[in-house]
C-alpha cells in the first residue's frame, strides 16, 4: 500500500501540498487533511499537484478546496510579511499594532506567529535588533551609541543589559572584530580529519572539522580578526583529547561548558539538539514538533547549518524524513560516519 495513505488516514496537515489524491468513484481530488469521508484505499490515487489531479480527470474538493492556498499557506505567507513590518520598523511594534497589522486578535496572532516561525513575536523583534546592531557596530564611522539607537534600542542601559547575551562582549570589543577577547585553540587530528577546538572565557566557542588545519585556523579568526588567539597549553590540549576521544568512541558523552551564541530561535534547535541521545536520528520535522514549532522545519534546518560547534551540539543526528542524510556544515561523508560510530558504541 501506498505510504502516503497513511497521511490520509491521519489526515495529517504537515502533508498539504506535498501531494494530492483522487477519488475514482466521486471524480473529486483532495488534500491529505480533509476531513470528507474516507474512500476505500483500492478507489484512490495519488497525485504531486493539482495540474497532474486535473489532468487525470479529477476536479476539486468543494470543501477542502485543494486548488486554493490553504490554511497553513495563508498563515505562512501573512507571518512573512508580518516579519517584514518588524525588520522595517525604527523600534519594537508592540504586540497589539502587530496583531492589527494582521487583522487577527493579539491572542490568536501570538498563537499562529509563534506556530510559523518557533519563537514569539517580541523574541523574532529582539534577534532581529540584535543583528542590525552587529551590523550598525562594524559599519565604518558609526559610534557604539548610534549603532545602539540605529538598531532600535531607546536607551542604552536597555542595551548594555543584554549585550553579553547579543555580543558576547563588550560593544566596543566586538566592534574592533574581538579586540580585548581571549580565544584558546587548538587543533589535532582524529579519523575524520583536522579539529580545532576554541574556547573563549565563557566556554567552547566553536569546534570546526576539515582536512586543512590551517583553514581551520583562518576560519576561526576571519570570525574575530583582533581578538587574541592563544594557542592551547598542556591543560587546553587535553580538552582536544576530550573531543577527539568523543568522536571516536561516542560512548564516552561529552559533557562542556559551551558559549553559544545565536538568535531565540537558534539556541532553542540547539538545545533540543543536545537532548538527541547517542546512536539515534530524528528528521528535521520531528526537531521542529519537540521545540513546539511543527511548521518551522525549512528554518530549523537553517539553524543546525548555522552551528559551528561540532559533536558537542550534534547536528549531524538530524535526517531527512525518508532516514537519507541530507547537508552537513562540514560534508556528508563525515556525518555519516559520526552516525555510524554511534551505532556502534
Amino acid at each position: 500500500m501506498d505510504p502516503r495513505w497513511q497521511a490520509v488516514l491521519a489526515r495529517d496537515s504537515a502533508f498539504d501540498g506535498r501531494f494530492f489524491y483522487g477519488v475514482l468513484t466521486t471524480g473529486i481530488y483532495c488534500r491529505p487533511s480533509c476531513p470528507s469521508r474516507h474512500a476505500k484505499p483500492e478507489n484512490v490515487s495519488f497525485h504531486l499537484t493539482c495540474e497532474a489531479a486535473a489532468r487525470a480527470g479529477f476536479r476539486p474538493c468543494r470543501r477542502c478546496k485543494p486548488n486554493e492556498a490553504g490554511l497553513a499557506e495563508q498563515q505562512a505567507a501573512m507571518v512573512a510579511d508580518i516579519c517584514r513590518f518588524i525588520e522595517a520598523a525604527e523600534e519594537e511594534p508592540r504586540l497589539e499594532e502587530l496583531a492589527r497589522e494582521a487583522g487577527m486578535s493579539p491572542f490568536h496572532f501570538h498563537r499562529v506567529f509563534k506556530s510559523v516561525t518557533g519563537v514569539t513575536p517580541k523574541a523574532y523583534a529582539s534577534a532581529h535588533r540584535s543583528e542590525r546592531v552587529r551590523a550598525e557596530l562594524v559599519r565604518p564611522g558609526a559610534s557604539v551609541t548610534s549603532a545602539i539607537y540605529g538598531a532600535g534600542f531607546n536607551s542604552n542601559g536597555r542595551f548594555y543589559a543584554t549585550s553579553n547575551e547579543v555580543l558576547g562582549m563588550k560593544p566596543t570589543d566586538y566592534r574592533a572584530g574581538g579586540a580585548n577577547t581571549e580565544i584558546h585553540f587548538a587543533i589535532g587530528e582524529c579519523s575524520l580529519g583536522s579539529i580545532l577546538v576554541a574556547r573563549s572565557e565563557r566556554g567552547v566557542c566553536a569546534i570546526l572539522l576539515g582536512d586543512n588545519p590551517d583553514a581551520l585556523a583562518r576560519d576561526l579568526q576571519d570570525r574575530f580578526p583582533q581578538a587574541s588567539l592563544i594557542g592551547g597549553d598542556v591543560a587546553f590540549e587535553s580538552l582536544v583529547a576530550k573531543v577527539v576521544g568523543f568522536v571516536e568512541a561516542p560512548g564516552l558523552g561529552l559533557d562542556l561548558p559551551l558559549d553559544v551564541r545565536g538568535t531565540a530561535f537558534q539556541q532553542r534547535v540547539w538545545q533540543a539538539l543536545r537532548d538527541i541521545p547517542a546512536g539515534e536520528t530524528v528528521s528535521y520535522s520531528e526537531l521542529a514538533k519537540r521545540i513546539g514549532a511543527p511548521k518551522a522545519v525549512r528554518a530549523v534546518a537553517q539553524a543546525c547549518a548555522a552551528n559551528t560547534i561540532a559533536v558537542a551540539i550534534p547536528c549531524h543526528r538530524v535526517v531527512r524524513n525518508d532516514g537519507a542524510l541530507s547537508g552537513y556544515r562540514w560534508g556528508v561523508e563525515r556525518k555519516r560516519a559520526l552516525i555510524a560510530k554511534e551505532n556502534a558504541a
